[in-house]
């Protein structure tokens, strides 16, 4: 409680007291152990001569040396002006109901405090009087105030998808909740000579301040260790006040301080720890007021929670990054990998459908590649592959986009190029390739051959613009090499093609039709094995079409088809309700705990009347939804969220689980993932190929698990076809894996004939 100088003795018989408020002066003088240990002060008002009387312990709470006061606004000359309107409001107006009212008081040695008064029911001994309590509530509102701030720092940082939005935001926020009028965020840069240096690269202040000169000044400065006040917090790491800043020589901005009249700042570090233990200053915060804030400013309360939850922002966002661009991008070449490119495809064919507008797809293949790997070796490859990729992309045009699709084999996007300008980038492109490549010393020959497709013309899908772009490069190949050609669709050899091919998918689908009716289809089961107890933790369910001659129809043939045709919605029911039948069979034997995974095209999940569907299903078959899990693409939900995710959320209320599929091909992004009401992610198996033998392989899948454990995901690993892949994923600390080096896919009578204490033999081996 803060101590007032003054006599508190008061001789009331010769005092100016109102006649009612005589009995109050009495008990205010009475001393009150009470009040002192239950922390609260008395004061009693009379409304018809505006006296107050104030009890010892209320005198000290409003830090003034008087009892009685002649007029009650005397008594609370410590209170900020605002808060004062509002009290004598509440005092004057003689409410019938009880009030309360808080506000704040602001002393030279304990700064702001926050008072709440009460009014009290009017006593009989002393009508027309008002009474009641005053207490100190400063320890609650900040712990309240720090409370409030820390959740809305943490939604903005959570939710912001770029540092510049989480470091504004930040600013904003604590300046409009604490009161400073500009504030900014100097970040870690590097000058021309590759020295470390701070920029002031975010700041916001308040519309109606004029902070323009200040800003300005503060946006050209570069700050090094040591120097200014900004530089010095950033060197030691700890936070440092400014009381006056036209007059404080460490602060290198006094002039336009001085024009913007601000007057008092605290600065403080952003800091963080690294695995090692080494404690890491990326940047400074900083935060001015045209008052002189010191003795009532909460911001030191906050600054090492604000500087962490920054410091957080950047790591995630760094780590979103990495990832990103080991998913996206082709290692040896640093060009977009197949994955991302095709990715890039689908979307110009999208946003190109709306915008009316044609781009121009161009597929190149290095001439007499395989001769310089069998004659040089895969280094001397490795270099022709990286240097022409370099070459490429210093002929690539802005705007457009560079893949790698695999081996000797790149791709150009090319958005608004006219046929003209395509022949003449192709034209430079075979230039390029034609000029000598070096390896130790050697001159490598080799050339290229180009074909080009065109949107709308030569196709309006991903695998229509690849298949003409890869015709008319075939027909350079045939013709000699060295070469490029557009794709043509009025060529014989195109039509007679496209007509065999269409041929054959009618011919499927009619089959397939009847396939459907006459018990063709079946499922097999590929088992999901939890590695630390070599348990059988759930099975994928898997279609397989036979024809009653005995071939075999390969899901990658007649999916697609079905998907084209619609029948993929007829196919996706029998699949879910007979695997459902399926895991109710298995259960029953010795499966007590058995998942099982269905995969799902696009157009059921954006059915809104699958939940109840699935639900009436698993009811009358006696299995839990949980059970189930329902496995969907990244790019499946990229193509349609809008309508994918309001089902998710559905199917999740009802308990089903759902696994999102391929996971790591660069489809979704990570703000949409922290937000999708999965249950488990599955790394996809182009990168468990890789493991052992790419570098990157191994850090994004490791990756992919450390996101999935800090999300409460499980992570499941598929395609495991051999023990150095598998050893890898269990260093990794991946649980559950499927593939032929643990099972191939299995008949449900094999299932039912399987060991009933659910072990995986070739589990124990490792």
């Amino acid at each position: 409680m803060p101590e007032v100088s003054g006599a508190y003795s008061l001789d009331i018989s010769t005092t100016a007291i109102s006649q009612p408020l005589r009995l109050s002066m009495q008990q205010s003088l009475r001393p009150n152990a009470l009040e002192d240990t239950a922390g609260f002060g008395r004061w009693w008002f009379d409304p018809e001569t505006s006296q107050i009387v104030l009890s010892a312990a209320a005198a000290r709470y409003l830090n003034v040396g008087e009892r009685h006061y002649h007029r009650v606004d005397d008594c609370f000359i410590h209170l900020v002006a605002d808060d004062m309107l509002r009290l004598m409001r509440k005092m004057n107006s003689r409410p019938a109901h009880l009030f309360h009212c808080e506000f704040r008081v602001i002393s030279t040695t304990e700064g702001l405090r926050w008072l709440r008064l009460n009014s009290l029911p009017e006593e009989a001994s002393a009508p027309n009087i008002l009474s009641g309590i005053v207490v100190d509530i400063t320890a609650i509102k900040l712990t309240a105030m720090r409370e409030r701030l820390g959740f809305e720092l943490t939604a903005f940082l959570v939710g912001s998808h770029t540092l510049s939005d989480a470091v504004t935001n930040v600013i904003q926020l604590i300046c409009k909740n604490l009161g400073w009028e500009w504030g900014a965020y100097w970040a870690l840069e590097h000058s021309p000579q590759g020295v470390p240096q701070l920029a002031c690269k975010h700041h916001w202040h308040h519309p109606e301040h004029d902070m323009t000169a200040f800003s300005a000044t503060s946006a050209a400065l570069r700050m090094v260790h040591g120097e200014g006040l900004v530089g010095r917090v950033w060197q030691s790491g700890k936070p440092s006040w400014v009381e006056d800043m036209a007059s404080d020589s460490r602060f290198l901005r006094r002039t336009s301080a001085r024009a913007c009249q601000l007057w008092s700042g605290y600065v403080f570090p952003v800091t963080y720890l690294s695995e090692d233990g080494q404690q890491h200053t990326p940047g400074v915060l900083e935060f001015y007021s045209s008052l002189s804030r010191q003795p009532e400013a909460q911001l030191p309360n906050l600054s090492a929670t604000i500087g962490a939850l920054i410091a957080q922002t950047a790591q995630r966002l760094e780590h979103q990054a990495q990832i990103l661009h080991m998913a996206q991008v082709d290692e040896l070449t640093g060009l977009a990998n197949r994955s991302h490119f095709h990715a890039q495809l689908a979307k110009a064919c999208a946003q190109t459908t709306k915008a009316s507008a044609s781009f121009g797809l161009m597929f190149i293949d290095l001439d007499r590649f395989k001769a310089i790997n069998d004659a040089f070796g895969h280094d001397a490859g490795n270099v022709v592959l990286c240097e022409f990729a370099r070459r490429l992309q210093a002929l690539v045009p802005d705007g457009a986009s560079a893949g790698r699709l695999g081996g000797d084999e790149f791709a150009l996007l090319l958005p608004g190029c006219a046929v003209q300008a395509l022949a003449t980038l192709a034209e430079e492109i075979l230039q390029t390739a034609r000029t000598p490549f070096i390896y130790e010393g050697v001159e490598l020959a080799i050339s290229a051959s180009i074909g080009i497709s065109t949107w709308p013309e030569n196709g309006k899908t991903v695998p229509e613009l690849l298949r003409s772009a890869d015709s008319a490069m075939y027909r350079i190949k045939q013709q000699g090499k060295n070469g490029c050609d557009f794709f043509s669709n009025t060529s014989p050899c195109v039509l007679a093609q496209q007509q065999s091919s269409l041929a054959q998918r009618l011919a499927i689908e009619t089959e397939l039709h009847h396939a459907l009716q006459g018990n063709e289809l079946f499922l097999v089961y590929q088992p999901i094995i939890d590695i630390t107890t070599g348990k059988l933790h759930a099975v994928e369910a898997l279609i397989r079409w036979k024809r009653p001659d005995g071939k075999w129809i390969p899901p990658d043939v007649f999916i697609p088809i079905a998907e084209q045709s619609h029948l993929i919605v007829q196919i996706g029911k029998w699949v879910i309700a007979q695997a459902c039948r399926d895991l109710a069979q298995l259960r029953k034997i010795h499966f007590k705990d058995l998942k099982i995974h269905v995969n799902m095209a696009a157009s059921e999940f954006t059915s809104s009347a699958l939940p109840e569907e699935l639900l009436r299903l698993v009811t009358a078959l006696g299995i839990e939804p949980q059970s189930v899990s329902l496995e969907l693409t990244e790019g499946m939900l990229m193509k349609h969220p809008d309508q994918v995710i309001p089902v998710m959320h559905t199917l999740r209320r009802l308990g089903f689980e759902i696994s999102l599929d391929d996971f790591g091909m660069g489809h979704s992004s990570l703000s949409l993932l922290k937000n999708l009401p999965i249950s488990s992610l599955k790394i996809d198996r182009s990168f468990v190929t890789g493991l052992g033998q790419q570098s990157h392989d191994s850090a994004i899948v490791k990756t992919i698990v450390d996101l999935g454990l800090h999300l409460n995901l499980k992570t499941i690993a598929e395609g495991i076809e051999t023990e150095s892949q598998l050893e890898i994923l269990k260093q990794s600390g991946c649980t559950l894996v499927q593939g032929f080096l643990l099972s191939k896919p299995l008949s449900l009578a094999d299932l039912l004939t399987h060991n009933p204490t659910g072990r995986w033999d070739v589990i124990s081996n490792f």
